[in-house]
């Protein structure tokens, strides 16, 4: 019996049906269910919501997120040798777990959602910043989603949340702190998982705002972020040179030293210059 429900501890399960973690996947599996209810928790009250999981793998996370009350879980699982393990746990919980195999890249699963929606996942290490790049970059804002709780190694995480001035500080930590509040809500050494990766782990949260924390038009900031970033080392005045021959009187004009680094400049500064250029 498992802390969380009824199933065979997770280490059974792998056993039983063969389930190797594969570095080709990007896989480490989470074994201890008492944790991945405690991430489960980390995305809040998850009853009355709709809960898209990436990577499932044995299921370890699914059944924290079943057992902490989410409404329905969509598990996108690339790996067909999990499919009989997630079986089982769909028998469990009816009605309230649905697996679709395949590549989340490639299908568009939050269209199968009702709102409130809420992403949660210990994302596959070779696909999860691409992931959060698409979930903070649709069509219009806000999302369909109302929060992403998102595992990853622990040197994306503090990308996410990093600082100006800081070394981590650049187009991820913009990208999501326009948008969303964020904070890191847990950590995780590399033992909590089967296989150990060589690197720890942390789990992200992220709230999205009704509207973006400061106006500007999405496209024209990712052109000016990514200018910035691309040649980090120079100064503004250089990196971002392409994009206007008056840039100097651009940035002065918003109050950005023109001799400044892109670290340098915060969230609401490289908005009011793409307003600017815009």
């Amino acid at each position: 019996m498992s802390a969380i429900d009824d199933l065979p501890p997770l280490r059974e399960v792998i056993a039983s049906h063969g389930l190797s973690a594969r570095k080709a996947l990007g896989q480490n599996f989470l074994l201890d269910l008492n944790l991945t209810a405690k991430i489960a928790r980390q995305a809040g009250d998850l009853r009355g919501t709709d809960v898209l999981e990436v990577g499932p793998g044995p299921g370890g996370l699914t059944r924290g997120l079943l057992s902490e009350g989410a409404r329905r879980v969509l598990a996108v699982e690339k790996d067909p040798r999990c499919l009989p393990a997630l079986a089982e746990i769909a028998a469990a919980y009816p009605g309230r777990l649905e697996v679709i195999e395949g590549d989340a890249l490639a299908i568009n699963a939050l269209e199968r959602l009702t709102p409130p929606i809420a992403i949660c996942a210990n994302l596959p290490y070779n696909v999860g910043t691409e992931l959060l790049v698409r979930w903070l970059t649709p069509p219009s804002w806000p999302p369909v989603w109302d929060s992403l709780t998102l595992m990853f190694q622990k040197e994306v995480a503090e990308r996410i949340v990093a600082q100006p001035g800081s070394k981590a500080y650049g187009r991820l930590a913009i990208l999501a702190q326009w948008r969303c509040d964020v904070q890191i809500a847990m950590h995780l050494p590399p033992e909590a998982f089967t296989p150990p990766p060589k690197v720890s782990s942390a789990v992200v949260h992220l709230r999205a705002l009704p509207e973006p924390r400061f106006d500007a038009d999405a496209k024209t900031l990712e052109r000016v972020v990514a200018a910035g970033f691309n040649q980090r080392r120079k100064m503004l005045r250089a990196s971002l040179k392409s994009l206007s021959p008056q840039i100097e009187d651009h940035l002065v004009a918003v109050g950005i030293a023109p001799t400044e680094r892109a670290e340098q400049v915060s969230v609401e500064g490289f908005c009011a210059l793409a307003r600017r250029l815009a």
